[in-house]
């Protein structure tokens, strides 16, 4: 996947998130609570591929990689909960949720191959 097609995909998914936890939102209680961790994370991981996208260097590149693979698999977690806790109906998350696995596995896949690259 191109880098720019890699971008238009994070920031879809960060809108999504942001969809989602305005919805978190109104619920209140604990879902507040995770809303807000959910917004941190998921839009993160875009945010952090763009910077990595002009690192001043290889290990600025594969660093900032690290993050939003990390902000990318938090996210993974607190969807998690979301749908052990059944503060959704589970059908609703279960999408928004393959795609922070798949991208998180990108990521994953990304910063070995710069690491092969790098000699790292």
């Amino acid at each position: 996947m191109e880098r720019e097609e890699f971008k238009a995909r994070t920031k879809q998914f960060a809108l999504r998130i942001i969809r989602l936890s305005e919805k978190l939102q109104k619920i209140g209680g604990s879902a507040r609570i995770l809303s807000k961790q959910l917004l941190r994370s998921g839009t993160s991981v875009g945010a952090n591929y763009r910077a990595a996208c002009i690192a001043k260097s290889s290990n600025d590149f594969l660093n900032k990689l690290k993050i939003a693979e990390e902000e990318a698999d938090e996210t993974v977690y607190w969807l998690e909960l979301l749908i052990d806790s059944q503060l959704l109906p589970g059908e609703r998350l279960h999408d928004l949720h393959d795609e922070a696995r798949q991208l998180t596995a990108m990521l994953t896949a990304s910063i070995k191959t710069t690491r092969l690259n790098i000699g790292k």
